[in-house]
């Protein structure tokens, strides 16, 4: 009877430690994605910079001026400082958190999903890319 427990927890822990490695993805998808991103970034700063004056237009009014005191006066505290100082650590700690789980996902796409839907993704894909370039070119 004990070798049957025995038996039964080392097979649990294989499942539990097979389970906690990924496979990792291939360079090709992780250069694809990396393009991806950067374009996504690249049409982001395009529209900030199209909305900026909008908004720094909306900043002349009375209402603007107003929050743009209380900003002012709150971010001078010290304590709103020292609560920005301790995200900023936080965050910089938490992008290599980010940077694995990335791969991690990356790679559990490439190895379960991409086989099914890759090909059907990648045309929608391709197909949103050309609504986009003529909305918002990231160029």
């Amino acid at each position: 009877m004990n070798a049957k427990y025995a038996l039964a927890l080392i097979l649990a822990l294989q499942v539990s430690v097979s389970l906690s490695e990924f496979p990792t993805p291939s360079q090709e998808l992780v250069e694809k994605y990396n393009s991806l991103k950067s374009t996504f970034l690249k049409r982001l700063l395009k529209a900030q910079s199209h909305v900026a004056p909008l908004v720094q237009g909306a900043g002349d009014s009375e209402q603007g001026k107003a929050l743009r005191e209380y900003t002012e006066g709150v971010q001078s505290k010290p304590e709103v400082q020292a609560v920005a100082k301790v995200v900023s650590g936080v965050a910089q700690e938490a992008d290599l958190l980010v940077d694995k789980a990335r791969t991690a996902v990356l790679g559990l796409y490439e190895h379960f999903l991409r086989p099914h839907v890759g090909e059907r993704l990648g045309e929608a894909i391709d197909h949103i890319k050309i609504h986009l370039d003529q909305i918002l070119p990231a160029e």
